[in-house]
């Protein structure tokens, strides 16, 4: 039985959508081999569909001052572990599974962080993050000072922020179309591409 990708409309043929938002989803088919349901289920509001991805590209391929992108990863399987968004749990699982070299990162940060084979330093950056997203915490000396004390910038803890209440909204979003993820995610970082073909 095939799952709808969204209890909202969906965009039946790519051309009939604008310009670049088609060339941005064909694009990302081109990279990936696929397209990612997501995509599919924000296309219907080109608007927001540009707006979000345009957040979303600024904020994870941007470079940060001492945050690498398999960490910024982590901070998204963390935050929508936390919110139960399996869409972005399993998606952006793949995407760190890939980045971090590790087939079990993803699993491990998504089931309980604190008790997952990573850094000091990377679970105070989730700890924050969760601070922000589960407990609508703020930023306070206390927490600048612990963040500082194991390496990252003011800058880094805009981005740690940032990703938190981006995906706090990407999380809910995905929940409420009830956009699954595509079956391809499920594979991708676990077993040689050889081997998932």
């Amino acid at each position: 039985m095939t799952q709808s990708i969204s209890r909202f409309p969906l965009i039946e043929d790519l051309a009939s959508l604008p310009q670049d938002v088609g060339e941005r989803i064909l694009a990302v088919q081109e990279k990936a081999g696929f397209v990612p349901n997501v995509f599919l289920m924000l296309a219907h509001r080109p608007d927001e569909f540009r707006a979000f991805f345009n957040y979303h590209d600024a904020l994870m391929e941007r470079e940060s001052d001492s945050l690498s992108k398999a960490e910024k990863e982590m901070i998204v399987v963390a935050v929508s572990a936390d919110h139960g968004c399996l869409y972005c749990v399993v998606a952006h699982g793949a995407i760190l599974r890939i980045l971090a070299k590790d087939p079990l990162i993803a699993d491990q940060v998504a089931v309980n962080y604190r008790t997952a084979p990573i850094s000091e330093r990377q679970r105070a950056m989730l700890d924050f993050a969760l601070h922000l997203a589960a407990r609508r915490g703020v930023l306070d000396d206390a927490w600048q000072a612990r963040l500082e004390a194991v390496g990252f910038t003011l800058s880094d803890i805009w981005d740690i922020g940032s990703i938190a209440a981006l995906f706090g909204l990407s999380n809910r979003l995905v929940s409420m179309a009830r956009t699954p993820p595509n079956d391809e995610f499920y594979l991708l970082g676990r077993v040689p591409k050889a081997a998932a073909r």
